[in-house]
């Protein structure tokens, strides 16, 4: 008995010591993380406190309309719903590995014949052999079971602990991916709704033109009759008119399908968007507040997101790494056995049980362990770069951003002065044209110097508004 358990334990020590050989997993200094900067802009020093990533949406966008599109858009998004099933997917992967840390039962129920050769060990014992005095064994033996089978893998080295969190960090990620779409979609519907509001401005525009080119073309007939114009000038305002009646064509093409792209985005067929479009023009935008760049690791989802896929591909490694050491594994079986049914209620002669531990590592041709374990090793250096990437696209879309609203800001400023003289220009060019000490060819550039200037005025309302709400986004609103 002392050989045996010498043994056993020289088989033990020697799994352990194989299991000591397990390579070490890749370790890389995260210096994009270590190394972000205090402040988006150098020359100017943001308030930590005043953050406007941490404001709801709700609070965020004050037009009504946006507000039940977005609320719309949350219900049936289909791409929402479709990240919504990833985050049941990841759940479950969570159930399944927490499964495993448990004892595997079951219950079955067995039949079966057998007839062994006469001249074998097995047939010449059963022949020899009388269940009762003066009963011999059955020939052929059939077989009757039914009971309780358990297995059960002992954790020692807590790898399936280690692969459970990995999944639960896994989960996590989801959320946060969820939460990035949720962000990510209010940016589409308010930057589409902004878009669609500028279009409706531009048609109301270009319709003020057209009534403007068709009293200068009556303008002209009325000069040509009286030999103060020629064919000439009216042939001009003409082409003018039609050019400008093709262009009012062109935006309502442009309307109908940015209103089906809104419908799109809010999971329902082509309808009306209901929005107010008269008081587009003097919406003032919200003020952002960015506070500083390391708040981004807590706002943004999606950074979140890569840090607890990160997380998840380290346990990982971690667990694929314990794939080295032996493993130890208990079965056990309890129930009733006999080869005659009516056998089964005798007890205890039909009670039998079985109860086996296994320890076993690898020892040779560890090849597909060590696939594993290398595959596992570049999965988490290429979550790291995909983590250290996403820090720096958030602070380089955070600092683009802020330096566009405040270009942005000045450009609109300028483009009215441009609109506001260009109005007064056609004015004074319409009223020589009467008095025939304008020609034509200044009416026509006056109107459309003074059309391009509005309807750039327009696009400029649109991009500041828009650029509000991508910043908003880009500090991580709008997931709250």
């Amino acid at each position: 008995m002392k050989i045996y358990n010498k043994y056993i334990g020289a088989i033990a020590l020697s799994l352990v010591l194989a299991s000591c050989k397990a390579p070490m997993a890749t370790v890389i200094k995260d210096e994009v993380k270590t190394n972000i900067p205090q402040n988006f802009n150098q020359e100017e020093q943001q308030d930590a406190n005043n953050n406007s990533g941490t404001t709801p949406w709700r609070q965020f966008f004050t037009d009504p309309n946006l507000v039940s599109l977005i609320e719309i858009a949350l219900k049936n998004n289909q791409e929402l719903l479709i990240t919504l099933q990833e985050i049941e997917i990841a759940k479950s992967g969570v159930l399944a590995k927490k499964g495993k840390l448990s004892p595997t039962v079951s219950a079955g129920i067995g039949a079966g014949l057998k007839k062994a050769g006469r001249y074998t060990s097995e047939g010449a014992g059963d022949a020899t052999t009388q269940i009762e005095p003066g009963r011999e064994m059955p020939d052929p033996l059939g077989n009757f079971e039914g009971g309780l089978m358990a297995n059960w893998e002992i954790d020692i080295w807590k790898k399936l602990r280690t692969e459970k969190e990995s999944a639960v960090a896994h989960y996590l990620s989801t959320v946060e991916g969820k939460n990035f779409v949720l962000s990510n979609l209010i940016e589409e519907v308010a930057d589409n709704y902004y878009e669609l509001l500028a279009l409706d401005n531009q048609l109301d525009i270009i319709q003020q033109y057209i009534k403007l080119q068709q009293k200068a073309l009556e303008i002209s007939k009325i000069q040509k009759e009286a030999a103060a114009a020629t064919e000439l000038a009216v042939k001009k305002f003409e082409a003018e008119l039609a050019k400008s009646k093709a262009a009012e064509y062109t935006i309502r093409q442009q309307i109908t399908e940015k209103e089906n792209q809104i419908n799109a985005l809010l999971g329902r067929y082509p309808q009306p968007i209901i929005r107010t479009k008269e008081n587009f023009m003097s919406t003032i935008p919200p003020t952002v507040y960015t506070g500083i760049p390391s708040q981004l690791l807590a706002n943004r989802p999606d950074i979140k997101q890569a840090e607890l896929e990160l997380k998840s591909s380290k346990l990982d490694v971690e667990a694929a790494r314990k794939e080295f050491y032996p493993s130890l594994e208990i079965s056990a079986t309890l129930g009733l056995e006999a080869f005659k049914p009516s056998y089964l209620v005798k007890m205890p002669e039909s009670i039998a049980y079985n109860l086996v531990g296994e320890l076993a590592g690898p020892l040779i041709n560890k090849s597909a362990i060590k696939a594993n374990f290398q595959t596992a090793d570049a999965k988490q250096i290429q979550a790291l770069y995909e983590y250290d990437k996403t820090i720096l696209n958030a602070y380089l879309d955070v600092a683009n951003l802020m330096s566009k609203i405040k270009n942005i800001d000045q450009y609109y400023q300028l483009k009215s002065q441009e609109t506001k003289a260009l109005d007064q220009s056609i004015d004074i060019a319409n009223q020589l044209f009467r008095n025939s000490r304008a020609d034509y060819l200044e009416v026509l550039l006056n109107q459309r110097d003074a059309l391009d200037a509005k309807m750039e005025l327009i696009e400029a309302k649109q991009k500041q508004l828009s650029t509000v709400v991508d910043i908003y986004k880009s500090l991580g609103g709008g997931w709250k």
